[in-house]
């Protein structure tokens, strides 16, 4: 996919061609301990089969889950994006796709630590919040 395009020198006037071609940027993500690597839509496919292990989502509600989680991404403008702008984005898509995965990616995302953490993030989907378990009180 390119444009051709006939063009002339202005101080020589000999004519020459030129090729235009979209250049794709590829996005780097920027993990929690610093490390950068380029967005891997493969790599995101594969967690959410795990998390939508025998749920009754098909492959084709997938591949738009992960379709409109780069858009938003590339949406941004930047060349590179958090790992957790993609964490929030997915738990987004997920949490109006199938609720019990939405669940079994919050625990691995948000990592938590016992039941209560599971429980917290269960209450708060009921109520419209996030999974995000509430920090414990001193």
């Amino acid at each position: 996919m390119s444009i051709r395009r006939r063009r002339e020198c202005p101080s020589c006037n000999r004519r020459f061609t030129t090729y235009e071609r979209v250049e794709d940027v590829a996005l780097m993500i920027v993990k929690k301990d610093g490390r950068r690597e380029p967005f891997d839509p493969v790599k995101l496919r594969q967690k959410l089969r795990v998390a939508l292990t025998k749920r009754p989502v098909g492959e084709a509600d997938i591949d738009a889950l992960i379709a409109r989680v780069e858009a938003g991404l590339l949406a941004l403008g930047t060349a590179e994006a958090p790992s957790t702008t993609i964490g929030e984005a997915v738990l987004r898509e997920l949490k109006d796709l199938d609720e019990v995965a939405y669940i079994r990616f919050a625990s691995v995302y948000r990592q938590f630590t016992d039941l209560d953490d599971l429980m917290q993030a269960v209450q708060s989907m009921r109520a419209g919040g996030s999974a995000e378990p509430e920090p414990p009180l001193p």
